[in-house]
């Protein structure tokens, strides 16, 4: 028999401990447990996690999640921080809001003697245990307990804090034939799972409680909100956008003022190129404060601002209204509020209000930003005076003010404009000099000034500066073929475009396609151009006009005619490796309009270099398949991290095999798919490289007969493996000589250069940033020696 603590064990009257004072408690209640509010449960039995934990901290985040800082954002303002360390926006407050009261009847009020003993030894018993065994112990109580029984059950486990057993308990008797819906106990076991940073899990009980026709209760959507704004690295602020628009579309309530602060700080937390795009949540998020009559703190004023500020276009009239209301609130324009208005006021090349604006700056003592110089550089160049934007850059460098990488930036894209080859050179090799990071956007207005001006040598010599120093991509090895076509070396075209169409970490996209068909074109090779339009016509690409005639004609003269090919649409044996590994690590699929055609979602993280070039090569690898609003970027820098392939019937045996009405589950024949291309993809998606070398992969879905075939079919080539489970998911750990073994099974199909983003990010790359923080508190995933292979 399992040992348990002795908490564990229930109090024969649940009604005192839990009859506490509270702002919004009721008076105590008759002979019968009531839960009347979030913070019911003091000292022991607090729900809360203890103080010092952070709410959604688990051994695996430890290891698996704690990522290191990006330093992407080095090229965007960094003058102020906004919102940074401030007291007005709480993130933490789950325990604001009162939940429905819930009745459950005294064990020492049940009749039979044998009833209460059962009930006491399944609270006693039931959390010591893992998932299977606590699932067969509660179907062998089948014939004796009701819901009354299991929910006195489910909150005990609440009461001692062991929420994971609380939701096996509520799910189990979901599927029981007698279960008739309780909103208390649903809202209560929601809380509870929000509080603990069970976002997932949080969230299956929020979306059952709508499916019931029932509104979720004002804590409920309190609670899920703050434990979406909880996950590391905003990877879950799009899910606790929608659920703060249901809480007022929905359910009509009207959130602390607390919760919008906190929202509005998440919005405003990115740099200003990604964060651009939460310009209309955050005016929502405003709308709602205003009217509702709460306080509007300075910051979120200065946040509404500074998002307007990046736009691509200047909505001049909402700033001048936020600065005028932001001036009848009592508040000060600080540096970051006349920085992002001398940021808006250069984007429409208005010099005198920017000018206007930084003579404000000066007369306010502080210290110059580098991104008001910045400004003053564009609207000077947006007004035809690129040397009065030069002049600005030393006049930093003369006061002493060191440029940053956006200053470098600037003044490199301005000078390249202008054609001042000398000046830019000058510039550039002061940035490459200067040991900054982030050189690409550079390099990349270098080579088109010298495409412009057809100066071909000197841009293969800076294309081949760029590869030393930066990660070669998709844009830089384009303008280079460009050039080489534009000269007439097609020898060397074809060697850069088949090394792009090989390597997945570049690939090839229409524009690279067409300059290639141009090119053999240009060179009367007819043969070849044909394989390049067969090949776009594959890909649905679209093929210039000019060139087809060309083609059309070159043919012709070859006793040769080109007809409109119909493509077949089919999967290829490589997308269906492809495939089959993003499923395993993840990848979501679902039914379209109940066709008996199915839809694959890709979703990638955008904090993570490794899933934004693994994002770059699906997008290309499944370019066909994709919707045409998925398939409208040619710049892989503008590629969504979301995108969606069209409903379509080839999917829907992949649908059957890897999903049971809407969940993942794993094949009865996977151990026989298991190839060398699956696994890459596999470790791609869903899995990582620690620092000390082993390998450890995140497997969606399946039991522990799927994982048990997944193990064996590993063994068979001579990999052996160690798995933990967490939660819902599997982890399949390599180490030492097994990581080796299985590094170099799947090298030949891992991208160029992959291994060493994962490793440097060190953390689990699956595609939800909320799955890995819904995990079973009682495992950890430190894989040493002495653990039991399951």
């Amino acid at each position: 028999m399992a040992t348990t603590s002795p908490c564990a064990a229930p109090s024969p009257s649940l009604r005192c401990p839990l009859a506490l004072s509270h702002p919004f408690a009721s008076p105590p209640p008759p002979p019968a447990l009531r839960l009347a509010g979030p913070k019911l449960l003091p000292g022991r039995l607090a729900v809360s996690p203890p103080p010092g934990i952070p709410a959604v901290a688990s051994a695996l985040e430890s290891l698996i999640l704690d990522l290191d800082d990006d330093e992407e954002d080095e090229d965007e303002e960094t003058e102020f921080g906004l919102f940074q360390g401030e007291a007005w926006a709480a993130a933490d407050e789950r325990e604001a809001v009162r939940s429905p009261e819930l009745v459950v009847p005294e064990l020492e009020e049940l009749p039979e003697q044998w009833r209460r003993s059962r009930i006491a030894w399944l609270c006693k018993e039931l959390p010591a245990y893992k998932h299977s065994t606590f699932t067969r112990i509660l179907n062998a109580q089948r014939k004796w307990i009701t819901q009354d029984d299991a929910t006195y059950v489910a909150v005990h486990c609440l009461r001692i804090r062991n929420n994971d057993a609380a939701f096996r308990v509520y799910s189990w008797m979901v599927r029981q034939h007698w279960f008739r819906f309780n909103f208390a106990l649903a809202t209560r076991v929601a809380d509870c799972l929000g509080r603990d940073g069970k976002v997932e899990k949080c969230r299956e009980v929020f979306e059952a409680m709508v499916k019931q026709g029932r509104v979720p209760a004002e804590s409920t959507f309190h609670i899920l909100i703050v434990a979406y704004l909880s996950v590391p690295k905003g990877r879950c602020l799009e899910e606790a956008c929608t659920i703060y628009n249901q809480m007022i579309q929905m359910g009509g309530y009207k959130p602390r003022l607390s919760l919008h602060n906190s929202l509005f700080r998440a919005l405003v937390s990115k740099t200003g190129g990604t964060a651009k795009y939460n310009l209309k949540q955050a005016e929502f998020v405003y709308h709602n404060v205003v009217t509702t009559n709460l306080d509007v703190h300075k910051d979120v004023y200065a946040g509404l601002i500074w998002l307007h500020s990046y736009q691509d276009v200047i909505d001049r009239e909402r700033i001048i209204a936020l600065r005028k209301e932001m001036k009848q609130a009592g508040f000060d324009e600080g540096i970051d509020v006349l920085v992002s208005v001398m940021r808006a006021f250069s984007k429409e090349g208005n010099v005198a209000e920017t000018e206007a604006t930084w003579h404000n700056i000066l007369q306010s003592g502080s210290d110059l930003p580098v991104q008001a110089y910045v400004c003053r550089m564009e609207a000077y160049a947006r007004t035809g005076e690129p040397m009065k934007s030069l002049d600005m850059f030393k006049e930093m460098k003369d006061k002493n003010i060191p440029p940053n990488v956006a200053s470098y930036h600037k003044i490199i894209e301005i000078m390249t404009k202008s054609r001042e080859v000398d000046i830019v050179e000058q510039l550039m090799n002061e940035f490459i000099e200067s040991d900054m990071k982030h050189l690409m956007p550079a390099f990349l207005d270098l080579m088109y000034m010298y495409m412009d001006l057809d100066m071909h040598e000197k841009l293969e010599l800076t294309f081949l500066k760029c590869i030393a120093r930066c990660r070669p991509n998709r844009i830089l090895y384009t303008i280079y073929l460009e050039s080489l076509v534009k000269v007439g070396n097609i020898e060397k075209a074809e060697e850069v475009f088949g090394e792009m169409h090989n390597n997945g970490m570049i690939g090839t996209n229409t524009k690279s396609c067409n300059i290639m068909l141009r090119g053999y074109l240009s060179a009367e090779d007819y043969q070849k151009a044909e394989k390049v339009y067969d090949m776009m016509s594959k890909k649905k690409y679209d093929v210039q006009a000019d060139s087809l005639e060309k083609l059309q004609s070159g043919l012709l003269l070859n006793k040769k005619v080109i007809k409109p090919k119909t493509v077949s649409m089919k999967l290829d044996q490589e997308q269906r490796e492809i495939l089959i590994g993003l499923l395993l690590g993840g990848t979501r699929m679902e039914s379209y309009a109940q066709r008996g055609v199915h839809i694959v979602h890709f979703q990638f993280q955008e904090d993570s270099n490794a899933h934004s070039v693994l994002r770059v090569h699906i997008h290309e690898r499944f370019f066909e398949w994709l919707s045409s609003a998925s398939r409208s970027f040619d710049d892989g820098s503008k590629i969504p991290y979301q995108f969606s392939t069209i409903p379509h019937q080839h999917f829907s045996f992949f649908a059957d095999q890897f999903f049971l009405k809407g969940q993942p589950v794993l094949p009865k024949l996977i151990h026989r798919w298991l190839t060398p291309r699956v696994l890459a993809y596999w470790f791609m998606f869903g899995g990582s490289k620690l620092p000390s070398g082993d390998i450890v992969l995140k497997l969606s879905g399946g039991n522990s007969k799927g994982v048990e075939r997944i193990v064996n079919s590993l063994h068979t080539q001579s990999l052996t493996s160690k798995v933990k489970r967490k939660g819902r998911f599997f982890w399949i750990g390599f180490q030492g000589s097994n990581a080796e073994s299985f590094w170099r099974i799947i090298e030949p199909h891992v991208l160029n250069n992959f291994a060493s983003l994962v490793t440097q990010e060190g953390s689990s790359i699956g595609s939800d940033g909320t799955q890995d923080t819904d995990t079973d508190s009682d495992d950890d995933m430190q894989m040493s020696d002495t653990e039991r292979d399951e």
